[in-house]
């Protein structure tokens, strides 16, 4: 082909030049254009559906939350926990979006540097930590607080899945023992603020990693058996768990939140009340939070609640389509861990919602209010969406090019 004849994209490719009407087309080399392009963007549409669903919950919930804080000295707006979340959502899509630029090599380092950090202000909770609502889980004051072990979530998976790659250099170094160390460490400390579910969920994704990992079944069965005893072990030594299990089960005063928060999830039918109409929210602690679920419920209807169950199947399934052929074992863990993470907390938030497990004080993903957890949630997304990219020029004749490099 002569040169008046080739392909725009090929003499674009060889001149570095693009122009404004190509950008973000499949010949755009810009550093934006080929983010687009490597990007899943069928995932990154599902989360941002999950956030803007998120605004519309927190604002149908606000009033409530806002009543029951307001004080004789201090009066909250209706919408004093939406125009918050605003702000949270400001912030946090903003950095789920630059993480998701990143190079993997590059995000796996950003992982362990946050693993690093977050875990030394695990570490000082107890000793510099606030308490709120019976628990000490936050650092810093008021509005500027954060909650370390959100933090800690997604830069876990990621060390954990760092970690146990480091086998296949050295297939005798002891992994296992490592990372059931770190695990160790993070779940004491989590013990003593109190949070018992979000150590069952940092476990829970141990527990994970390990099975894809490739770790023997007698082991996995052993690590099982030491989960259930943790479990029995806890109800009998550790007074949050036995308050906790006993209210779920015997009916004692905490299970009336979770029968409040049943009542409110039906209440609407499968169509709701309509929004702002609900009337069960006003007496359901937390409704902002830990049960905004059932204000969706109430409002919105028991098919809205279907619809974003089912959202975060399209999501988890996604991922799941996303590694069938990674063939990077530190990328399919690293997403393993975080997608366990991400689905792991939505699916016991929505069981505590419908009475099925105890309550353990923990948010639905992107959906509840709280400036730690969303931020913490859209570090996550920005990992496993920098993880997941795929370089859609390595087939091309793009590279063909004489002395273009990809």
């Amino acid at each position: 082909m002569s040169d008046n004849t080739e392909a725009p994209w090929v003499l674009a490719a060889k001149t570095g030049k693009i122009g404004f009407a190509n950008r973000l087309g499949r010949g755009d080399r810009s550093p934006l254009g080929v983010w687009f392009w490597e990007l899943d963007r069928v995932l990154l549409s599902l989360m941002m559906v999950l956030i803007a669903i998120g605004l519309l919950a927190v604002a149908a919930a606000s009033p409530a939350g806002a009543q029951r804080l307001s004080s004789s000295t201090t009066e909250l707006s209706s919408l004093h926990f939406f125009y918050r979340q605003l702000i949270f959502v400001g912030i946090g899509v903003p950095i789920m979006l630059a993480i998701s630029m990143c190079p993997r090599e590059k995000a796996r380092r950003f992982a362990v540097y946050g693993f690093c950090i977050f875990f030394v202000l695990l570490a000082l909770v107890p000793i510099l930590g606030r308490e709120v609502n019976g628990s000490q889980r936050w650092i810093g004051p008021g509005f500027a607080g954060l909650q370390p072990s959100e933090f800690l979530k997604p830069f876990f998976a990621v060390m954990m899945a760092w970690i146990i790659s480091w086998r296949l250099k050295d297939p005798g170094l002891p992994v296992l023992v490592l990372t059931s160390i770190a695990t160790g460490l993070v779940c004491l400390f989590l013990l003593l603020q109190p949070d018992l579910g979000q150590t069952i969920l940092f476990m829970g994704t141990w527990f994970a990693l390990m099975m894809v990992a490739g770790v023997p079944a007698s082991r996995l069965w052993f690590l099982v058996i030491s989960g259930v005893v943790f479990i029995l072990l806890a109800y009998n030594f550790y007074p949050v768990a036995t308050q906790r299990i006993d209210a779920w089960i015997f009916g004692t005063e905490g299970l009336t939140h979770d029968k409040m928060a049943l009542a409110t999830l039906t209440n609407g039918g499968f169509i709701g009340l309509g929004p702002g109409l609900g009337i069960k929210k006003y007496s359901l602690p937390e409704g902002h939070t830990d049960y905004i679920f059932s204000v969706i419920g109430e409002e919105f209807g028991l098919l809205s609640c279907m619809a974003i169950a089912i959202l975060y199947f399209a999501i988890l399934v996604r991922i799941i389509i996303r590694l069938l052929d990674e063939k990077d074992q530190f990328v399919v863990m690293a997403v393993t861990g975080l997608g366990a993470q991400f689905c792991g907390q939505a699916m016991i938030n929505i069981a505590v919602n419908l009475g099925v497990f105890p309550s353990k004080g923990m948010t639905l993903p992107f959906i509840s209010y709280g400036g730690s957890s969303i931020i913490a949630l859209s570090i996550t997304c920005g990992l496993i969406l920098a993880l997941t990219k795929r370089n859609p020029y390595l087939d091309r004749s793009l590279y063909m090019v004489k002395g273009h490099k990809p």
